[in-house]
């Protein structure tokens, strides 16, 4: 073979395993395409869909999406196996207004790309009937911008694959998609919408470097918990700094301080806030139970009192 031939992909995966087995280096493939990851075995399978949103800006209220992708698949809830990929949805949106420099030189999508384009809403709707879950990564982003954009996301489960997996005690220092995907072993054209998608879920996918759990698996399990956001109701001022250092935070309309932890925690969290912001005497607080129907979403959860 001359210098000028070009490697058959038989050639360049060869060479790719020889030094993958060598200490000082570490091997990236592309993201391959797929139609699936295994054929279906008899079992009973649910539908879920891997979202993103690319958008003018961050802003839920003055900005908008100029493009929405979605991939939609079947898995078995128990072992978060992936079957076969149903359906690769994309689209762009014209938000009839110019796309500011910045965000173009996040996606790439420009004024002239989105002209005319428009979201086809009947569509989405016939693509999330029968969904069980919807999962982005970063859904406190995405939710928001689609159930504005288009509402039959209201009425869905989400999760959220940024804060629901656990990247840290799986040795990942960033769980930004892109490193995620760099640590276990590909790489992507990243900040399109569909290509995101389908990077997401084949880090899903992924067994994780600790647990060695399909990345699926543990979001699914972590999907299904209720969370609590634990308000301290008329805390005395000088316990600020207490509350700030144990991760509280200001909410300014009901002016009072809140921090949100799972229901197993709530015990400990309840002992804490009467035995160091109360001291000792009985108090009203109040939570706000969040589910993946209302969970990183604009709503407010199940609101209730209790005196401790």
């Amino acid at each position: 073979m001359s210098e000028q031939d070009p490697l058959s992909a038989g050639d360049a995966e060869q060479l790719a395993r020889r030094l993958e087995c060598h200490p000082a280096y570490r091997i990236l493939r592309r993201l391959p395409e797929r139609s699936g990851y295994a054929e279906p075995d008899g079992r009973a399978l649910a539908r879920g869909a891997v979202v993103d949103t690319e958008t003018t800006g961050l802003n839920l209220e003055t900005d908008a999406i100029i493009e929405f992708a979605m991939v939609v698949f079947e898995y078995c809830r128990e072992s978060g196996q992936v079957f076969r990929i149903l359906e690769i949805f994309d689209q762009l949106e014209d938000p009839g207004v110019p796309i500011p420099p910045a965000s173009t030189a996040v996606h790439g999508i420009t004024d002239d790309m989105v002209a005319g384009k428009k979201i086809d809403d009947e569509r989405v709707a016939e693509l999330v009937q029968g969904l069980d879950l919807v999962i982005a990564h970063n859904a406190r982003f995405d939710r928001p911008f689609l159930e504005e954009r288009l509402p039959v996301f209201r009425t869905l489960p989400w999760a959220c694959s940024l804060h629901q997996v656990g990247w840290s005690s799986e040795s990942m220092p960033s769980a930004k998609l892109e490193y995620l995907a760099y640590r276990m072993g590909f790489f992507y054209d990243a900040h399109r919408a569909q290509t995101d998608c389908l990077a997401l879920l084949e880090l899903l996918q992924t067994p994780l470097p600790v647990s060695g759990r399909l990345a699926l698996a543990c979001l699914l399990e972590k999907a299904q918990d209720r969370d609590f956001r634990v308000y301290a109701v008329k805390a005395p001022y000088d316990s600020k700094d207490l509350l700030k250092a144990r991760t509280y935070r200001w909410d300014p309309e009901r002016r009072c301080w809140h921090r949100t932890l799972s229901g197993d925690m709530m015990p400990d969290e309840i002992a804490w806030l009467k035995a160091h912001v109360y001291g000792g005497r009985p108090a009203s607080l109040d939570f706000e139970a969040m589910d993946a129907l209302c969970r990183f979403s604009m709503r407010v959860g199940k609101i209730f009192s209790r005196e401790i």
